[in-house]
């Protein structure tokens, strides 16, 4: 009895990790942004279909980051670095929101088919509405759930829109969430952000690195 069920559990594991590295593939080559899209993705591929088999956002994050790093390097690299710079003029674009950088961009796990993810904070959401359309942005309205702490919960409205060949996806948060950002729907801590400030540092911090690494 005692055997059977440590076999089992290993096969659990086995499949477990099968399936967060089938996700984190998919999401790395198709562009798949939603890590329980991925991981419903990657079981229907492999035929794995129990529950306990199913990976943690944080297995398939660290996937995901091991894929990258073997197998995108210096392309990978260059679609961080440019999503980044990005990022800064639109920080400093929407100013007046207090924005701050979340997500792929921010932890380093960007490629080409990452948008740029921004919280804008603001008590009365059609400020950032009007803002867009007094700068001529043609932003495709949505809506996205998020859990602002561990009792409550928000729908919060959310603009997409293309420049310059990038997508960005801003999420309009209130005033009061600068205290302390949402849980991460990767491991339910508050989300690591950025400022303007914060991600000029990052930015040269990596080149930097990049200097170093050639040999300067």
């Amino acid at each position: 009895m005692h055997r059977a069920r440590q076999h089992a559990e290993r096969r659990t594991r086995e499949r477990r990790h099968r399936l967060a590295h089938e996700a984190a593939r998919l999401m790395a080559e198709g562009g798949i942004r939603d890590y329980h899209q991925a991981k419903l993705k990657a079981a229907d591929r492999l035929g794995i279909h129990d529950d306990a088999s199913l990976p943690r956002n944080r297995e398939i994050d660290e996937a995901l980051r091991e894929y990258q790093r073997l197998f995108l390097g210096d392309t990978q690299g260059e679609a961080l670095r440019l999503r980044r710079e990005a990022a800064l003029q639109a920080l400093e674009f929407f100013d007046r929101f207090r924005p701050r950088l979340v997500g792929r961009v921010l932890d380093g796990t960007a490629d080409a088919h990452t948008p740029v993810a921004l919280h804008l904070h603001a008590d009365d959401p059609d400020e950032v509405a009007r803002f867009l359309a007094d700068a001529g942005i043609p932003g495709e309205a949505s809506w996205r759930h998020v859990r602002l702490d561990r009792v409550r919960e928000h729908d919060a409205p959310v603009w997409v829109f293309s420049a310059d060949g990038l997508a960005f996806d801003l999420t309009v948060l209130p005033l009061d969430t600068l205290r302390q950002a949402p849980l991460s729907g990767i491991d339910e801590r508050p989300m690591p952000r950025a400022s303007a400030s914060q991600l000029r540092e990052l930015l040269a911090e990596g080149e930097v690195a990049a200097f170093e690494a050639a040999g300067g």
